[in-house]
């Protein structure tokens, strides 16, 4: 669990960056349009890709749970 944790937190500040967030920011739009959840059910999937890719797919399922950020 350790391990999704450091990960997700390391998610959320590159998705900050890519969006010109705050970390704040970023982890409210990721709660709100259940980024955090994809995180962490699809964890062992992700976290073999690239944080560039990951961004990318969570940017894109927070998109299609009524997110406006693209």
């Amino acid at each position: 669990m350790d391990r999704q944790v450091s990960y997700i937190v390391a998610v959320i500040s590159d998705f900050a960056e890519r969006f010109c967030l705050s970390n704040p920011q970023a982890y409210r739009y990721l709660a709100r349009y259940k980024g955090i959840d994809f995180l962490l059910e699809f964890y062992d999937v992700e976290h073999t890709l690239s944080f560039e890719d990951v961004v990318a797919d969570v940017a894109l399922y927070c998109r299609n749970n009524g997110g406006a950020l693209a």
